[in-house]
């Protein structure tokens, strides 16, 4: 007969018991989200993680009880990279958030795969620490707590956003000299040549689309463009919202 303890969430369960217990969470969670770095999230497995860890399967259970379990203990390691170190957390509001949003989107590119398959996680200590990291960058803002949230919300769907969109881009990339890009190219620019698509044709000024996307882009890096977007968005609310920004 099942327990109370049987269903209990992984959180609120302590650590086996033992004096000296062979493995922790925390290695099995790191094993689990360096396989997934290497070969994708779907290679996750117990039996995968319980053979790079050197034990028999059946003992992992005695820490994880199951695929969702191991799946928010992933989810918790990455928001523990995801927190900003008190020492270099910054006093001003706008410069807090920027901390956050950028450290929060150096992780999701580390671990691309992450937006999409830790989305639904059983959140953990992790994700309470980043909410109450967030709030306090925030605390001295003088918005209403509904002010607050709305904040906070604006700046984690542009980084989530932004985070999904980048590593689609990085799914879907291919080598220039793939045939099937080349195929695309070559289409692309056909369909420019009928003259239906004026203000596409308009954006690349004649020039081939491969060859005007640096240009347009003005040679910045993946992660200026996310800082560059991610300080318009913090500008604007600073106007909208009435908020200081900080003296330079």
């Amino acid at each position: 007969m099942a327990t109370a303890d049987d269903s209990a969430l992984i959180w609120t369960r302590p650590e086996p018991g033992t004096r000296r217990p062979k493995f922790t969470r925390d290695q099995i969670a790191s094993t689990a989200l360096a396989i997934a770095d290497a070969e994708g999230f779907a290679a996750v497995s117990m039996r995968r993680i319980a053979g790079d860890l050197g034990a028999g399967t059946m003992t992992l259970y005695y820490y994880v009880r199951t695929k969702d379990e191991l799946v928010a203990l992933m989810d918790d390691a990455i928001m523990g990279e995801v927190l900003v170190p008190a020492e270099e957390f910054p006093t001003h509001w706008y410069d807090a958030l920027i901390a956050i949003g950028t450290r929060t989107w150096e992780v999701m590119m580390r671990h691309p795969w992450a937006p999409y398959s830790l989305q639904n996680a059983m959140p953990g200590p992790n994700a309470m620490r980043h909410f109450e990291q967030s709030l306090a960058a925030v605390a001295e803002t003088g918005l209403d707590p509904a002010g607050k949230l709305a904040l906070l919300a604006m700046v984690d769907d542009y980084v989530h956003g932004n985070a999904l969109r980048s590593a689609e881009v990085r799914a879907g990339s291919a080598s220039p000299d793939d045939e099937a890009v080349k195929a695309a190219m070559a289409f692309g620019e056909s369909l420019l040549a009928t003259g239906e698509f004026p203000h596409t044709e308009g954006l690349f000024g004649g020039a081939r689309p491969q060859d005007a996307f640096g240009e347009l882009l003005g040679g910045l890096s993946e992660r200026d463009r996310f800082l560059n977007g991610l300080t318009t968005l913090l500008d604007g609310a600073a106007a909208r919202m009435g908020l200081a920004l900080p003296r330079r």
